[in-house]
């Protein structure tokens, strides 16, 4: 095989991971163009056929999934070395996986996360889609369910609940939603299974859910610690019982010792069960 370039197998990653030459192109900034000339170039270089190509994306043959796994313990390896080293420097780096909700609370409470003297950076990953813990992509993920795999460790840190919210003072019928394509989550899933024939509003980001909320757009679901936590917005209903679920900080079994990761897991793990009542729904204020 000839020699192939590590911004190849990169570009290749990002490809399988977002099964398709747009999604890569939007992770990269390159044009979908230039990663499906450097798919090709690899594809020719091994000899083997590493995607199927449709309309709908790319999708990974038996040999591109096989490239693909070896390619991640490639990857983690190289950033345990590259931890390691900037560990000597004093100059280590906390990833953090966690979808939109989670994200907002970390950043609003982030002095609890980290203070000035710490000696390491936070990398926050906004995202609804499963961060991969196993192959070190992050150092700490937010999960809606405890995780499977042998390797990683995970802590219990108590139950979401959800309903729908409105602007107080505003009733309106319509709902607000995320659209269909990007409803990955059960929650944004639950306005196109319950309510499809009252969805007024659709935007791509959840977090576009509570400026229209706010706006008075319509009514949309929210879990609790966040429509409850805000004074320009009331409960339009009970909470949805079918959407309530248990969260887990998720580490890598082999990392969650390391100094930086444990300080950050044992304040998010701090600042999460202080919010707890509110997670569950049970305390209905601004005050805490």
């Amino acid at each position: 095989m000839k020699d192939i370039d590590w911004d190849i197998y990169k570009a290749f990653l990002v490809v399988a991971r977002t099964n398709g030459l747009t999604g890569a192109a939007q992770a990269t900034g390159l044009s979908p163009a230039t990663i499906g000339r450097r798919m090709l170039e690899l594809e020719e270089k091994t000899g083997r056929s590493l995607f199927l190509r449709s309309q709908t994306g790319y999708a990974l043959t038996a040999d591109g999934r096989a490239l693909f796994d070896q390619l991640q313990e490639m990857e983690a390896a190289a950033r345990k070395l590259d931890h390691w080293h900037r560990e000597a420097e004093g100059q280590t780096t906390v990833r953090i996986a966690a979808g939109t909700w989670i994200a907002w609370l970390l950043s609003e409470n982030f002095a609890a996360i980290r203070n000035e003297r710490d000696p390491f950076r936070i990398d926050l990953r906004i995202g609804e889609s499963r961060a991969n813990l196993a192959y070190r992509e992050v150092d700490i993920g937010i999960r809606a369910f405890e995780p499977e795999e042998p390797n990683l460790a995970a802590r219990p840190v108590g139950l979401v609940a959800y309903a729908l919210y409105r602007r107080r003072n505003m009733p309106r019928d319509g709902i607000v939603a995320v659209s269909e394509e990007e409803a990955i989550s059960t929650y944004l899933r639950w306005p196109h299974q319950n309510a499809a024939d009252r969805i007024v509003v659709s935007a791509t980001r959840p977090r576009s859910l509570l400026d229209l909320i706010r706006a008075g757009a319509g009514q949309g679901v929210l879990p609790c610690f966040v429509g409850d936590l805000d004074p320009e917005l009331e409960r339009a209903g009970e909470e949805i019982p079918a959407l309530s679920h248990r969260q887990w900080i998720v580490m890598n079994n082999d990392d969650r010792h390391r100094r930086d990761i444990r300080t950050v897991a044992d304040r998010m793990t701090r600042l999460l069960k202080s919010h707890a009542d509110i997670f569950a729904g049970k305390r209905p204020s601004r005050a805490l």
